[in-house]
């Protein structure tokens, strides 16, 4: 997983999502696409807090300090 981009990950994600939902899929697929499903998203947040870790350094770098444009509407602080 970890030669893949965040873009190639989230669309994977949306893939094991959708069979999934579709309740077609037996239960021990069902568990191994979950699983699946857990480590993508893991792998995708760990994707954004580099980044965002990254923006913050440059911005900082810069004299900047621009925190709160990160945080969304309604996120408390991790």
């Amino acid at each position: 997983m970890e030669s893949m981009t965040y873009e190639e990950a989230i669309q994977r994600l949306e893939e094991v999502v959708k069979q999934l939902e579709s309740g077609d899929v037996p239960l021990q697929k069902s568990m191994e696409l979950f699983e699946e499903g857990v480590a993508l998203a893991k792998f995708c947040s760990k994707q954004l807090d580099d980044a965002e870790a990254k923006v913050q350094l440059l911005l900082e770098k810069n004299g900047e300090h621009l925190r709160e444009a990160f945080e969304l509407e309604g996120e408390d602080d991790r």
